[in-house]
């Protein structure tokens, strides 16, 4: 189980993380792109304190339009020029990092008449990110400290199928550990016997799309097991 001060120091730079990408989506306008969103929400980060980051030194991975569905690493990432436009769906994978304490949150953001929208009209939108908020509810409800890293990957990528959508990820996981070196991670996939209880923290970030859709939702969050045993999202 993680230390108090643990918890509270990945508190601090998560909750930075998600008030950064709260007051991106009313930044975001028809003629941005990857690149410029990327730059908005990367000089935000430095605003609130955290200018590096763990993650390939890809601070804010953005992925819009007709790289919605793309799953890249950040060794391998480059922001596109394709604008936003009056519809679109606009992904954003935040990772600062400080003193060794990461953040690692992700948000998709719909767009309709050139403006992220929280009530979009289109079904896909709609069902993506309705389907993204119940996964990971029940899946606090669902995991406790015993759960393996392959049981919660076989439980969400049996969901997401059951309910017609398709696992994006090119590594074909949906999370892992938080650690301080980023190649020491615990992937959340089939064959990872390790339980959850055994890491102090674990992100949880399926990447998907419905089935013949044309967008890709991404929800992440960092989560930890309380002294009860309970899961908890930082």
């Amino acid at each position: 189980m993680p230390t108090a001060l643990q918890i509270a120091k990945h508190r601090e730079i998560q909750s930075a993380a998600k008030t950064v990408l709260a007051r991106l989506a009313g930044m975001i306008t028809a003629e941005d792109t990857e690149q410029s969103i990327a730059d908005k929400a990367y000089a935000m980060l430095c605003e609130s304190g955290y200018s590096e980051t763990w993650y390939h030194q890809c601070p804010a991975l953005v992925l819009l339009g007709s790289r919605s569905c793309v799953s890249i690493s950040g060794s391998d990432y480059q922001p596109g020029k394709e604008t936003v436009g009056s519809a679109n769906l606009v992904t954003v994978d935040l990772s600062p990092v400080h003193d060794a304490y990461w953040g690692d949150c992700a948000r998709s953001f719909p767009v309709e008449n050139g403006r992220v929208t929280h009530t979009p009209q289109l079904l896909e939108f709609r069902n993506g990110l309705c389907f993204q908020q119940h996964l990971h509810a029940q899946m606090l409800e669902t995991v406790t400290p015993k759960t393996t890293f392959g049981q919660l990957f076989d439980w969400a990528n049996l969901r997401i199928r059951q309910n017609g959508f398709v696992n994006l990820d090119y590594r074909n996981n949906v999370g892992h550990s938080i650690v301080t070196d980023r190649d020491q991670r615990q992937y959340i996939h089939s064959d990872n016997n390790q339980e959850l209880g055994e890491v102090a923290f674990f992100s949880f970030e399926p990447f998907i799309r419905l089935k013949g859709g044309k967008w890709g939702f991404k929800h992440e969050g960092i989560f930890y097991f309380n002294e009860q045993g309970k899961l908890e999202e930082i």
